[in-house]
Parts: C-alpha cells; sequence; structure tokens
C-alpha cells in the first residue's frame, strides 16, 4: 500500500488536533474547577449536580427564613424580659401603697412612677423589628396598641359590665360618685373629682344619649352606660369608697391589631343567607371553600376545596336534618336550614399570627397577638387572658394607677394580687418564645449539616481534583510536544530539505 503524504499529513493533523482538544479540555477544568462543565461531560453527573444545588437552594432559604425568625422572636424574648422587671417594680410599689402607715400624699408620690411604668409598659407593647409591629397580628404597619380611658367601679350597682365605652382626655384619674339610689336611666345626680377627692365638681348627662344609653360628661370626659344599669347612693360627705357606687376612670390600652377568635362565613346561592345563617367552629389554618352539589335521600351531598377552589374533595355527606353541620378541614360548618344544590360557602378564619417555612412541610410562629399577651380593651371591653380578668396587664396597671392617684389603699391592695397572676400570665408566654428559639436553634444546625452533606456530595462529582488534575496535564503537555516534534520528523516539510 502506497503512503502518500496526503494520508501521512491528515493524519498528523488527526492526532495534532486529538492531542490539542485533551489539553484544551483540561485547561478547562483547570480555570473553572469543575469535572462537569457541560451536560455532554457526564449526564448523569450533571443530574445528579442539580439535584444538591436545588436542595441547597432550599436549605440556604430555609436558613434565611430561620434567621427572619430568630430575630422576630428574640426581639420578642428581650422585650418580655423587660415587661417582667417592670412588673416586678410595679409590685414593689402596690405593696409601698397597700400599707396602711401611707398618707395619701405618699400614694399620690408613688403614683408618678406607676404612672410613668405604665407608658412604658405601652412602648414595650409597641415594639417593632425592621419596622413591622411584632404584637400586631398580621397589621405589621399598625400599632398594636394606643392609650385610653375605661372605667370600673366599686362593685356596688350594676356598673361593671354595662359600661359601653369612655371617651376623651385627662391628666389623672377622675372619681365619680353617686348620690341617688336609681336606674341610670333616670339620671340619677353625680359629682366627680380630678384631683383624688380633694376638690369636686357635679356631673351632667348628654341631653340626647344614643338609644339604651346615658351618657355621663365631666368636663373632657363622657362615658356611655346601659340606662338599665342600677346605682347606689353614697353620703356625698362620706369618702368611704366601700359605701354607695363609685367609678374610677382611669387608663388602659387599647388593641389595634387583629386576632384569631373569630371566623368569618360568606354565603353564595340560590338559599336566603338570613335561613341558613351559616357559621363555622372548630380551628382553621387556611380558608376552605363548600360548595353543596344536591340534597337527596335524606342527606347533604357536599364537596370542600382547601386550595381556592382549584381541586375539590368529593362524595362527602352530611344528614339533612333541618340544622346540617358539615364537617370541612378544621371544623364544622353549621347551618340554621337544609341548604340547596347549588350554595356554596368560604370559611375565612381570622389569621392574626404569622408563620415561616423553616424546612419541608414544617412551619413555626414568628409573632404574637398583642391582646393575648398583654390584654387591655378589645371591640370595647377588657380582654379575658385564660379565663380571668386578673391576667390582663393593662387593666391591672391602669386600675393600680387609679387607686394610687385616689388614695384607695384596698384598691393597691387588690391590684397587688393581680399583678402576680399578670406576671404568670407573662412568664408562661416568655417560655414559649424561649422554646421556639431553641427548635429554631435545632433546625438550624440540622441545616447547616444536611448543607455541608450536600455541598461535599455535590463536589465528590463536580469539582477536581488539583493535584491530579495537574499530573493529567503534565503528561497531556508531553503528549501534544511528542506529537508535533514526531509530525516535523515524518513530515519533513521544512525548505531547507529540498535544497
Amino acid at each position: 500500500m502506497r503512503v502518500s503524504h496526503r494520508n501521512i499529513y491528515a493524519n498528523v493533523l488527526s492526532y495534532m488536533n486529538r492531542s490539542l482538544s485533551g489539553l484544551v479540555e483540561l485547561n478547562l477544568q483547570a480555570s473553572s474547577q469543575k469535572k462537569i462543565n457541560r451536560p455532554s461531560d457526564d449526564p448523569i453527573g450533571m443530574s445528579r449536580v442539580l439535584s444538591y444545588r436545588d436542595s441547597m437552594a432550599s436549605m440556604a432559604q430555609y436558613r434565611k427564613n430561620i434567621d427572619t425568625a430568630q430575630g422576630w422572636n428574640g426581639l420578642a424574648d428581650e422585650n418580655l424580659i423587660q415587661v417582667n422587671v417592670v412588673i416586678t417594680r410595679l409590685k414593689e410599689l402596690a405593696q409601698q401603697a397597700a400599707t396602711g402607715t401611707l398618707s395619701g400624699d405618699n400614694r399620690e408620690q408613688i403614683s408618678f412612677e406607676a404612672r410613668q411604668l405604665y407608658s412604658q409598659l405601652i412602648t414595650l407593647s409597641n415594639a417593632s423589628y425592621e419596622g413591622k409591629y411584632i404584637y400586631s397580628g398580621h397589621k405589621t404597619d399598625t400599632l398594636a396598641f394606643r392609650e385610653a380611658l375605661f372605667a370600673q367601679s366599686n362593685g356596688n350597682g350594676t356598673l361593671d359590665g354595662n359600661i359601653l365605652s369612655v371617651e376623651g382626655g385627662t391628666s389623672g384619674t377622675v372619681l365619680v360618685q353617686f348620690l341617688d339610689d336609681d336606674d341610670i336611666s333616670e339620671q340619677p345626680p353625680f359629682r366627680y373629682s380630678t384631683d383624688g377627692g380633694k376638690t369636686w365638681n357635679n356631673g351632667e348627662y348628654d341631653s340626647t344619649p344614643p338609644i339604651g344609653t346615658q351618657v355621663l360628661v365631666m368636663g373632657g370626659v363622657r362615658v356611655t352606660v346601659n340606662d338599665t344599669a342600677t346605682v347606689v347612693a353614697t353620703n356625698s360627705a362620706d369618702y368611704n369608697d366601700t359605701s354607695g357606687s363609685w367609678l374610677w376612670i382611669r387608663p388602659t390600652a387599647v388593641y389595634q391589631g387583629d386576632d384569631e377568635n373569630s371566623i368569618a362565613v360568606e354565603h353564595f346561592g340560590p338559599t336566603a343567607t338570613a335561613d341558613l345563617d351559616p357559621e363555622a367552629t372548630g380551628v382553621f389554618k387556611k380558608n376552605v371553600n363548600v360548595r353543596v352539589d344536591s340534597v337527596a335521600g335524606g342527606n347533604v351531598n357536599y364537596s370542600y376545596s382547601t386550595d381556592g377552589g382549584r381541586s375539590w374533595v368529593e362524595g362527602n355527606t352530611a344528614p339533612a336534618n333541618g340544622s346540617p353541620s358539615l364537617p370541612v378541614p378544621g371544623g364544622f360548618l353549621n347551618l340554621d336550614d337544609d341548604p340547596a344544590g347549588g350554595d356554596q360557602f368560604v370559611i375565612r378564619p381570622n389569621r392574626a399570627l404569622m408563620h415561616v417555612e423553616i424546612s419541608q412541610n414544617e412551619t413555626i410562629q414568628i409573632n404574637n397577638i398583642g391582646m393575648d399577651v398583654f390584654g387591655g380593651l378589645y371591640n370595647g371591653q377588657p380582654v379575658e387572658l385564660r379565663g380571668k380578668l386578673s391576667s390582663n396587664l393593662f387593666e391591672t396597671v391602669g386600675k393600680l394607677v387609679g387607686y394610687l392617684e385616689t388614695n384607695t389603699q384596698q384598691g393597691a391592695q387588690e391590684a397587688l394580687d393581680d399583678l402576680t397572676d399578670v406576671q404568670s400570665h407573662i412568664s408562661t408566654y416568655l417560655a414559649g418564645v424561649g422554646a421556639r428559639r431553641n427548635r429554631l436553634d435545632i433546625t438550624d444546625n440540622i441545616l447547616y449539616g444536611l448543607q455541608l452533606n450536600a455541598s461535599e456530595r455535590k463536589s465528590s462529582i463536580e469539582d477536581v481534583d488539583i493535584a491530579e488534575l495537574m499530573t493529567q496535564m503534565h503528561m497531556q503537555q508531553i503528549t501534544y510536544e511528542a506529537v508535533l516534534k514526531s509530525s516535523t520528523t515524518i513530515m519533513r516539510m521544512s525548505l531547507v530539505n529540498f535544497m
């Protein structure tokens, strides 16, 4: 077989390109520090690398969420510790004021500090993280609490529970004394004092109160009371606040955030809403859509959706007994009458608590509902916490300020007892915040370990061994230089060979 120069040249060129291509490929790996730079380098390896990258990106986001949650809960932790410190000081003041040897002037002097501590509690309850108020529920752009006034009586008569609202402003507690036995609807005479009972003024009634109420007017303060309330007369010369009906109009705070106590139900369909009067009971974490498919055979056949109507769980039934109760995720949809096919309902729970995802299918609460922590007023009435009004921080401190400013020794003792309940309640919430912080720390450590493991596995597939790569590059360079040298020997293409 004749070996032509053309064949020799083609083979030499092929060998040179092959060795040069290998050198260039190793050079690319050296510059990128990766064995896999394109899917064709290792299709299966690239698939595994992409999977690890996706997993690591998710874990990185989870850790960012944990950092945010730690910020919210860390602030709440420090905040509630400070609240506890203030409560401890208030207990000391109440204990002093409950001592029988103190004079009215002494209690007035103590009241100055108590009122300042009350203002400090308002500030603490309106704590914010990165411009978002942590005790306002989803209303993070709204102050959780604002200062306000409320009134309570000494229990004589039926004023407590019939006080609807207190409006206006005053620099100190307003003390009110009724001078006649009567229903409030008869506008019994009363007088009031703004200096703790040292001087008195006659009170008035609004001439045009809302229907079913009476409005007591005391300078810049107006108290709206149900006109069914009754009062007991007090001798105007008798300053014993255990005799007759007395009112203390003193400071408190109004909660302005949202709650998780109410569940709204919207109705659409052929049956009148008033006839069905739909109501939901239970604990709902998300909206639930309910659709009545038919009413037949003594049953209500219905479907429900928890994703806004994108998918439905069908084939559910409940007895059509004139007031059916339809089981749905989280509770029941209760109706006052049997619905008709085509009726639809949307259960919308109030969702004041906010959660962030810290791992797959795992979330954690980052905020607290202010009225559940500090109490105050909500919808015009004092909030009961765990079934007790004595755990309501703002009401208890407001009463203490009122009693101190009006020289009421027995009231100071009652406030002291209530402050113990308040401190216990705050400590319970503080324990809950601490537990969440511990859980976040544990989850973050777990995610860090998983992140490190995924990074090592990805690296074993994708990254190059530098020592091995340098050896390969050196060997490939020798190979390329050998090809060049042998090619010049075979081809003898130099002009000198023809001279």
